[in-house]
This record gives structure tokens, C-alpha cells and sequence, in this order.
């Protein structure tokens, strides 16, 4: 066994040194290493790559090197919660590679982001993005919330690239983000429906498009690709008010025509990016209830979505019937239930807290 000293790897690059050379450096991918394997090293594709951790590790900073490393096959399956997705996970060795170029380019692009964008970045996340919603929709009248149609399989590569090669020069990581990219294209083909833009002919058909949910780099690249948009909405359309989490978003106003003419132009700006959002997004009063990541958010109070209580009661039922036959530890079910909490305790749920756990405890 290895021990691994907690270090941070700098983003300030020394003198003569490119940013592809300190991500292929020893500390860079060992702490890679250990983003990818948090929480994961009791399964076995994990354990097998720490078995022999120096060699798996020497291996890919020759590979990365030597620009001869090449991304492994995915492995994909589907799940239905919150809705149905394909999800495809690389192999580990691939996901420490993710991790190793995040490190360096991340921050990059983070200082960049608008303040209100909240998937996948240090002190952000769902609970604060929630909180966030509801200090606007007490503001302001009205909301256009809206999402996006398909958008991790919609993300088209030649556009992704371009908004990445803007504040990367290291032509060797683009090299990099080829790879990555080359070894999703047709991964996510089957679940995606053709989508047709003006200046579109035949050949639009076959652009490479579509980024494996299950990456790393495909939560990041997310951001970067729909950070242009995120500043279109603050400094074209001039909205004081606006939230994102991945492809989900709000604008409010008290104005009901003001967000119908800011619709229009979302439209036309997302096609830009070969996006569409769903037709049924309209403005409506803040009073109808906004919802947005699992909630339903209203000026003076959260709900959990209905079916997302149906959803956990299932599961619930579920992990109680296999630990009473022995098939479930009480540690699991009890982490189960804590995490639950957690999550539901942002918003108004204590009576539907009570009359859940009441049936088993």
C-alpha cells in the first residue's frame, strides 16, 4: 500500500512550463487519482488499478507523454430517476486521466463563470441554487423557467471545442480533449433525436455530437459550453435576475412581456449552439410554484416533488425488505435514510419526513 501525502497542484505555471507538462507530472496524477477513487476503492476495477498503483500510474504519464494514450471502451447502462438516462462510465484508468486534466483547466474557466451558475463547482450545488431561486422569487412576479431538450446527447463537438480553444493554447491538451472527446461520438446516437437548424443540410446529420453522461470532463465541458449563453443573458438581455444548473434555468422579471421578448431571444441565442429548450417553458407568476431541481419553490416555502416522495418511498420499502432477509446491512439502510434527510430538509418536509419513516421506525 501507498500512502499519498495531501497536496494541491498549483495553477500558477512555472516559468517555461506548459500547462500539458504539469498534468502529465507525478503529483498532478496522483492526486487525480485520488478524485477518482474517493468513495469507489472497494470496487474491484478500482482495487485492481491500486494493486499496482506506481505501475498503472508510470504507465499513463508515459502514455500522456508520448501522445500515445488512447481512451477505453464505455461501459453504459440506464436508470429512470429522475428521468430516464443513459448513463456511460469509462474505465478507471480513463476517469483518472478526467481528473488529472480538470485539475489544471478547471480553474481556467471557472474564474470566468457568472455567479449564478451552481452544477459543479466548488460552494455551489443544488441546495444553494435552490436558495437562490427562492430569494429571487421573492423579488420579483414572475419567472421563465425553462430546461433544455436533450442536452448532454445535443452537445455538439465542433462548437465545444471552439469555446475551449479559446483560453487553451497548449495544443497538446487540445490533443487531450480530441481524445476524450473521439471516444464518446456515438455513444449516446440511439438517444438522441435529430434536431434541424437554419443553414442545416444533409450533413448535419452526421456532425459528432453528444457527451457520455457518466464523465467527468462531460459535468465541466457542460459549464464551458453554456457559459456563452449565461453572458449573453446578463449583458445583452440585461437580466437581473437569472440561475442555471446545467441545462436548467430561470429568469425572473415583474414584468410578464419583458421575459416572452427575452424567450424569443433565448431561442435564437441557443440555436447558435445547436440547442433547443423545451416548447411548454413560458413565463408564469412566482405564486404558481417554480419547479426546479426536485422542488417546487415558492416565495415563502419548498415542497419536494410529488414523485420524488413516491420515488425514495419505494426504495425505502425496498432496502427494509432486504435487510430483514439479511441481504442489506442496517448501516446501509441507516446511510440511506441520513442522506435522504439531508437532501429533503432544504425544503418544507417534516410532516412528509414523519409520515414516511413512521411506517418503518
Amino acid at each position: 500500500m501507498i500512502f499519498i501525502k495531501p497536496y494541491e497542484v498549483s495553477t500558477t505555471a512555472a516559468k517555461g512550463q506548459t500547462i500539458y507538462t504539469k498534468l502529465t507530472q507525478w503529483d498532478n496524477l496522483l492526486l487525480a487519482y485520488r478524485k477518482a477513487a474517493k468513495g469507489k476503492r472497494g470496487q474491484p476495477n478500482v482495487a485492481a488499478f491500486e494493486h499496482r498503483l506506481e505501475d498503472n500510474l508510470l504507465l499513463l504519464q508515459t502514455e500522456l507523454a508520448d501522445q500515445t494514450y488512447r481512451p477505453g471502451p464505455y461501459t453504459s447502462f440506464t436508470i429512470h430517476e429522475p428521468k430516464r438516462r443513459l448513463i456511460s462510465a469509462a474505465p478507471f484508468r480513463d476517469r483518472v486521466v478526467h481528473h488529472a486534466l480538470c485539475n489544471l483547466i478547471e480553474p481556467i474557466f471557472d474564474r470566468g463563470f457568472i455567479f449564478d451558475s451552481y452544477a459543479n463547482r466548488l460552494g455551489k450545488g443544488t441546495h444553494r441554487a435552490l436558495q437562490r431561486c427562492q430569494q429571487f422569487a421573492r423579488r420579483y412576479r414572475y419567472v421563465l423557467q425553462g430546461d433544455v431538450e436533450q442536452f448532454f446527447p445535443a452537445i455538439d463537438h465542433a462548437h465545444l471545442r471552439h469555446i475551449l480553444a479559446r483560453k487553451i493554447d497548449d495544443v497538446r491538451v487540445l490533443w487531450l480533449v480530441d481524445q476524450i472527446l473521439d471516444s464518446g461520438v456515438g455513444v449516446l446516437t440511439e438517444v438522441y433525436t435529430m434536431r434541424w437548424f437554419p443553414g442545416d443540410d444533409l450533413s448535419a446529420a452526421w456532425r459528432p455530437r453528444g457527451l457520455p453522461i457518466g464523465n467527468l470532463t462531460s459535468q465541466f465541458w457542460a459549464n464551458c459550453y453554456v457559459d456563452p449563453f449565461d453572458h449573453f443573458v446578463k449583458r445583452e438581455l440585461r437580466c437581473p435576475a437569472y440561475l442555471r444548473y446545467v441545462d436548467d434555468f430561470a429568469l425572473f422579471s415583474d414584468d410578464k412581456a419583458t421575459l416572452w421578448r427575452w424567450r424569443e431571444a433565448i431561442v435564437e441565442r441557443l440555436a447558435r449552439l445547436r440547442l433547443t429548450i423545451h416548447p411548454g417553458s413560458q413565463p408564469h407568476p412566482v405564486s404558481e410554484g417554480i419547479p426546479f431541481l426536485g422542488f417546487v419553490t415558492y416565495p415563502d416555502r419548498r415542497r419536494l416533488k410529488r414523485r420524488k416522495g413516491l420515488h425514495y418511498r419505494r426504495r425505502l420499502r425496498r432496502l427494509v425488505a432486504g435487510c430483514e432477509a439479511g441481504e442489506v446491512a442496517p448501516d446501509e439502510v441507516a446511510a440511506s435514510i441520513q442522506g435522504w434527510i439531508n437532501h429533503v430538509r432544504y425544503g418544507n418536509t417534516i410532516g412528509l419526513r414523519k409520515a414516511l419513516l413512521n411506517n418503518y421506525f
